[in-house]
């Protein structure tokens, strides 16, 4: 069985130049960029020119691949699903309970043992195929966050043939470390855009706040649909148009229903979350897409520290409370 891919997509938030900006400062603001997490990763600094800090990042990145990833035989992730019981990390523990969390607010819709119905999908092949009735049938009986096990640091699944897969929540955790990492190297005016997930730290060095750029998703990439203003939070938007395909005229996409094995199609085409921590922005910004537009706007409305914008198929945009656009 094809095992799991850290791929989350790219959220269809982007960071352009014109977006993200730094007046003149002591020194310029220095950047790099590596294909990681199967996306590519840009991390900027502007009170900062130490290169060494910027090779730590993406070191940071490999690390939590290693763990994260269910294509990576060596991976906790993918020992884990292979074997159906594992001791695992604190960090991959943390991450699953975050998952849980989310599977469990949700009642479901949202579900990080999604595993065996994502593995029969393929949104990169040449040539993809709607995945066997059968064989997504079998897949579904499978998926049931309430069968994941934990004692201790020993994570188990109550039926064979389960999985996790944690690519919907994975690129938020490993942004919100890098942010850590940062801080304690006292960087503090930095910019983290994990394929999209873009998490803020602090402010541009003349105190005014970053501009982010949301993906128009009606439109090619980088065409923005508007901007917001972040200070030291995260923006990370789901949506039904990047890891996709077209097929007789129909758009079948990566955000799975659990209870069908097919994607959702409930009007939503994206979701953008605004939060504190790139992790919550992850879990919510699927979550809400998941849950579509009334319960997902119940949802949102519902937690501290974060708001969000909802498109749907007809082109119209709707803001939960505090959720602040420029344009």
């Amino acid at each position: 069985m094809h095992k799991f891919k850290l791929c989350v997509i790219w959220l269809a938030v982007i960071v352009s130049s014109l977006c993200i900006c730094s007046c003149k400062s002591k020194s310029e603001p220095i950047a790099d960029s590596s294909l990681l997490l199967n996306t590519i990763i840009t991390i900027t600094l502007y009170d900062s020119d130490n290169k060494d800090i910027l090779d730590n990042c993406f070191k940071i990145c490999e690390d939590y691949e290693n763990l994260l990833s269910r294509t990576k035989e060596n991976s906790e992730i993918y020992r884990l699903n292979e074997a159906g019981s594992l001791s695992v990390s604190d960090d991959t523990l943390e991450v699953i309970k975050k998952g849980l969390y989310y599977s469990e607010i949700s009642n479901g819709a949202f579900d990080i043992t999604i595993e065996p119905v994502s593995s029969l999908w393929d949104f990169s092949s040449e040539n993809p195929e709607i995945p066997d009735e059968a064989a997504l049938s079998e897949a579904v009986s499978k998926v049931n966050y309430e069968d994941v096990i934990i004692e201790g640091n020993t994570v188990s699944f109550k039926k064979d043939n389960m999985g996790i897969e944690l690519g919907a929540i994975a690129k938020g955790y490993i942004a919100d470390k890098i942010k850590e990492y940062l801080l304690s190297e006292n960087v503090n005016s930095a910019t983290i855009n994990l394929g999209g997930n873009v998490l803020c730290v602090g402010h541009k060095e003349n105190a005014e706040p970053f501009r982010i750029g949301i993906q128009d998703p009606f439109e090619s990439r980088n065409e923005t649909y508007g901007v917001v203003d972040i200070d030291d939070k995260s923006v990370v938007t789901s949506g039904v148009y990047e890891r996709h395909f077209v097929l007789n005229g129909i758009n079948y996409h990566h955000i799975l229903n659990p209870q069908t094995g097919m994607p959702y199609d409930n009007g939503l085409v994206s979701v953008t979350i605004i939060s504190k921590n790139s992790v919550d922005g992850d879990g919510l910004s699927t979550t809400c897409l998941a849950l579509g537009l009334e319960k997902g706007m119940e949802l949102i409305n519902n937690i501290d520290d974060a708001c969000g914008m909802f498109i749907n198929s007809d082109n119209e945009v709707f803001y939960s409370n505090g959720f602040d656009p420029i344009n």
